[in-house]
């Protein structure tokens, strides 16, 4: 059987992973030479105003040398080989060269080049930090005019372990140029962009992020066994053994290959024009998973359309618009494929279709879509997905026909990325100790449901951070999630908005800041695309707490309320230059209750910086709630343009 290249590069990497399980119980403290972590290399970028920390292994009681900028220090590696110097503070610049030397020797056994001191910020969390450059806004501007030698990034490999580990598995610094800015986060780029233009001084990124993984997946196990939250989670994983992770790890790579590669030579026979579809079930286009009748189904699925195309478009090429599919898929028109999209990356889903593929009277459109994690199908809005010649349109909504169960069943993956601690362990660990000025963070959305235990998680990580890294308090900031899914008519419950409120109670510790979001998300995309903003508000904190530049870093906040009769007056601290309405309309996105609980819209307008609400309904407040819901209609702002923060006063 030939096996496709795809699968090759899979299948090695998960007998790679296998092979490092194997070798975890039986290290040697052996070592041929000095090393040091892969985090340090050519291009990298060291924290300024500090002493720098330099580690690495060697030969047991090896004198090592670390000279940079003229300074040198010394020691002697430990009986396991680890050794660590701290090289003097140094002030921004560079680029510097590094030597490091062992024993006696007087030719360097490492050289580091290029390297830049300034300020170094770990972007750390899940999917939407994650989201990469060229899959933001404006990607092929951004992409185009990345010109910033000053700017660096080092992104660490997605790695689950069992153990914490003292090095990464690979990943080098990059220049941030049109060749380096693509795939890397692009929260953290905008950020970056913004600091360096104001501060002047070189910006380092260490990214660590991986999608869909939840606070715990990054907290160390001591800290996870501190609380009863987690505690059992954690012991749970001791039951765990190799044969998991290698199992675990071969049906990743048969997860993918299906994903990936057609299976049961479906790529030959469905795409074909005269494929019968007859018994096919019926859906209408543009809906995505949650709005069909698929609950929570996951593999491959085949979408088939049959299109008159009027004579003037017969033999001309024509372009194929699909708005914006949310899962991976391939594109066919009579049985030719036009384009795989892989991992959704790209920008656009426009294509060209050639003039020789165009027939006269019926075409069909065959889409081969994986369906995962909730997700899949087409996004509206309908007017957005169409065949052109230029001048005519032929819309692409309406009728579909959709036919699961063509292809194996994916595997079941156990998803170790989501365990406790297991990421803490591959993709934190190997970094602690090299110096930084903070951390930034967007994450959230994978513990939506259980927000009230955020309270507890989400500072415990923040403080096993800052112990780990021995820099004191160092500055956390982070992005309060952004609206997403359907608005709803009525005042709700709302898992999303009480997981803001558990950000919003964890600024409660020391230098941290929130960058809200809430008025900047999709209600069809769990990833927004304006990661420029988002960028920018988190740049906005770290000027305020970080640098003591005198800025406005918030949207209104509550600061609290009085009844008077039945009218409600909400006051608000962090007001700028004064409380105002986005847009045109009224005020809107609060609601009140009485005392049975039930809440209604309220009337609401601004006086100074308190804002007064009634509603007919309520004779007696007594609670009061603002943008509390998956995706509030909230447009209070202060006069900066940022959003004020959402919150309840009758919370737990």
């Amino acid at each position: 059987m030939t096996v496709s290249r795809f699968t090759k590069k899979h299948v090695l990497a998960a007998f790679k992973i296998v092979f490092t399980l194997l070798l975890i119980s039986c290290q040697s403290a052996v070592f041929a030479q000095v090393s040091l972590p892969k985090v340090f290399g050519n291009q990298m970028v060291l924290q300024r105003g500090l002493p720098i920390p330099i580690w690495g292994t060697s030969k047991p009681g090896a004198q090592i040398s670390v000279e940079m900028n003229g300074k040198r220090v010394s020691t002697k590696s430990g009986q396991d080989g680890k050794w660590m110097v701290k090289l003097p503070k140094m002030n921004a610049g560079g680029p510097h060269l590094m030597a490091i030397y062992e024993g006696n020797n007087t030719k360097a056994t490492v050289i580091y080049s290029d390297i830049l001191i300034g300020d170094v910020w770990v972007a750390s969390g899940q999917s939407n930090m994650e989201w990469q450059v060229q899959q933001a806004n404006h990607a092929a501007e951004e992409v185009k005019n990345a010109k910033y030698p000053n700017i660096r990034f080092f992104n660490v490999p997605h790695d689950i372990q069992a153990k914490p580990q003292d090095t990464l598995k690979g990943g080098k610094w990059v220049i941030m140029d049109t060749a380096g800015v693509k795939d890397v986060s692009a929260v953290a780029y905008f950020l970056a962009k913004d600091l360096q233009a104001t501060l002047n001084v070189p910006i380092g990124i260490l990214q660590s992020t991986w999608g869909g993984t939840p606070v715990e997946a990054w907290t160390s196990r001591e800290q996870l066994l501190s609380t009863t939250i987690t505690k059992d989670k954690v012991l749970k994983n001791d039951l765990l053994n190799q044969s998991d992770f290698v199992q675990d790890s071969l049906d990743l790579v048969r997860f993918w290959e299906i994903i990936y590669q057609p299976q049961n030579q479906t790529d030959l026979t469905i795409p074909q024009s005269n494929y019968n579809d007859i018994a096919w079930q019926q859906v209408n286009m543009p809906s995505t998973l949650k709005d069909m009748n698929l609950p929570s189904f996951e593999g491959m699925v085949w979408l088939r359309k049959k299109v008159m195309l009027p004579n003037p478009m017969v033999g001309k090429g024509l372009s194929i618009h699909l708005n914006r599919p949310e899962m991976n898929y391939t594109l066919y028109f009579n049985g030719k494929e036009i384009a795989k999209n892989v991992w959704n990356a790209s920008a656009t889903h426009d294509y060209k279709i050639p003039a020789d593929l165009v027939k006269q009277n019926e075409n069909v459109i065959t889409v081969r879509m994986a369906f995962l994690w909730s997700g899949g199908g087409f996004n509206p809005p309908a007017e957005n997905m169409y065949i052109t010649d230029g001048s005519a349109k032929v819309s692409l909504a309406g009728d579909w026909k959709l036919k699961t169960d063509l292809e194996p069943k994916l595997p079941k993956i156990k998803n170790f990325q989501e365990y406790p601690t297991y990421l803490y362990n591959g993709m934190i660990n190997p970094i602690v100790s090299y110096g930084i000025k903070g951390f930034i963070w967007y994450q959230g959305e994978n513990n939506a449901s259980a927000a009230k235990a955020y309270r507890t998680l989400f500072p415990l990580m923040i403080s096993d951070w800052r112990s780990r890294w021995k820099q004191g308090d160092l500055p956390f900031l982070y992005v309060q999630l952004a609206n997403y899914m359907k608005r709803q008519p009525e005042p709700t419950e709302s898992d999303w908005a009480a997981l803001r409120e558990a950000q919003t109670i964890t600024l409660k510790l020391p230098n941290t800041g929130m960058a809200s979001a809430i008025d900047i998300g999709e209600a069809d995309d769990i990833h927004p695309r304006n990661k420029q903003e988002v960028g920018r508000r988190l740049a906005l904190q770290a000027k305020k707490i970080v640098y003591n530049q005198p800025v406005q870093a918030s949207g209104p906040m509550y600061l609290n309320h009085k009844i008077n009769g039945n009218h409600v007056i909400v006051s608000f601290k962090e007001t700028g230059n004064g409380l105002k309405v986005s847009g045109s309309g009224p005020l809107n996105g609060f609601a009140i209750a009485g005392a049975d609980k039930k809440f209604y819209w309220a009337t609401a307008k601004i006086e100074g910086n308190t804002v007064i609400l009634n509603a007919e309904q309520i004779k007696n407040p007594v609670a009061v709630r603002y943008g509390w819901a998956d995706n509030p209609e909230g447009n209070l702002i202060n006069a900066e343009g940022l959003p004020a923060v959402s919150f309840r006063t009758d919370g737990e």
